[in-house]
């Protein structure tokens, strides 16, 4: 039964992921409080899914004509430094605070979203 689950909640994560919304988003939440799994576990398996996820939409958006390369290494190079960054401090904090610090991300990108649709 769990392979139907991971499965559905791949399938469920991988539809925005596709249109570039954010499936970790939806992915994270979905592994978690559906699926039983632990914080640390959740966020490297949406890493790892993200990578030919990824891959598939930047090929899809170049050969539609959507890519815009100009000045993309001043966003590329430092979103590298703090993965990596990012990626020591998830390995150093426990689940829980990752879970709660994951939370309020999710509360403030609501919060903004919302903001942003009612002055828009």
């Amino acid at each position: 039964m769990s392979f139907y689950l991971y499965l559905l909640l791949g399938f469920l994560g991988g539809i925005p992921a596709g249109m570039g919304m954010g499936g970790g988003t939806v992915t994270i939440p979905l592994l978690v409080l559906v699926g039983g799994v632990e914080q640390k576990i959740a966020q490297c398996a949406n890493l790892f899914a993200f990578l030919p996820m990824s891959a598939f939409a930047l090929k899809t958006h170049a050969q539609n004509g959507l890519l815009k390369t100009q000045g993309v290494w001043w966003i590329v190079l430092p979103a590298l430094a703090l993965s990596a960054l990012g990626t020591a401090l998830a390995a150093y904090l426990p689940s829980l605070v990752l879970k709660k610090a994951f939370g309020a991300f999710l509360i403030v990108l609501s919060f903004g979203t919302l903001y942003k649709v009612k002055n828009g």
